[in-house]
């Protein structure tokens, strides 16, 4: 069993396992996240508005992010990259 590490990052009980990776679904409003630790099991889904983005990662450790390319994605990317997150854009 593995040990899991994980801290208080809302100041409110919610607890973030060590999340590898995120899978992001842009929308125009409200966007998916659906995260993963090593293994591959589901550690958190969790819909985000756009103005919430940001702050949510900026409280995770670096991680793999995979988004779908589109419109905003670019910019998105630039700015989850700059938190120090790798950022992979999917073609669909």
């Amino acid at each position: 069993m593995p040990k899991w590490t994980s801290r208080d990052v809302h100041g409110n009980g919610a607890f973030i396992m060590n999340i590898v990776t995120v899978g992001l679904d842009l929308a125009t409003s409200v966007l998916q996240v659906h995260a993963v630790d090593w293994q591959g099991h589901i550690v958190g889904r969790k819909q985000l508005r756009r103005t919430n983005v940001i702050r949510y990662f900026a409280a995770l450790e670096p991680c793999l992010i995979g988004m779908e390319a589109c419109g905003s994605s670019p910019y998105q990317g630039r700015e989850l990259a700059k938190l120090g997150h790798t950022v992979r854009l999917v073609h669909g």
